[in-house]
């Protein structure tokens, strides 16, 4: 279940308004719209803030996340190389930018500004 239809369902669930949801959770009625209709994504704190105030509970699972051990070694295995790699990008020396421009295009285009 997306975010929109949650809310709209534990909405409804508490026989609230979007007006009545909007003024219990300290937002406005245009956002919950918003929210409902999945034109925008509230916050994590908007979002717990929200369904709380319809009366129901919020909890995250993980089940867009694989249970398999294996899968979550390989995940632990590709963060630690990607961690790996931004260190070694942080310590690559940079090259200096060039003064000039050696291409005569360039340099025309340089000095137009």
């Amino acid at each position: 279940m997306d975010v929109a239809t949650f809310l709209r369902s534990c909405r409804v669930e508490a026989g609230l308004t979007q007006r009545q949801l909007a003024e219990r959770a300290g937002t406005s009625a245009a956002a919950v719209c918003h929210y409902e209709r999945g034109t925008r994504i509230p916050r994590a704190d908007t979002l717990v803030r929200l369904v709380a105030a319809t009366g129901a509970t919020l909890t995250w699972t993980a089940l867009r996340f694989p249970a398999d051990p294996a899968t979550i070694d390989a995940m632990e295995d590709n963060g630690e190389a990607l961690a790996a790699v931004l260190d070694l990008a942080e310590h690559l020396p940079r090259r200096p930018r060039p003064e000039t421009i050696e291409a005569p295009v360039f340099a025309a285009l340089a000095t137009a500004r």
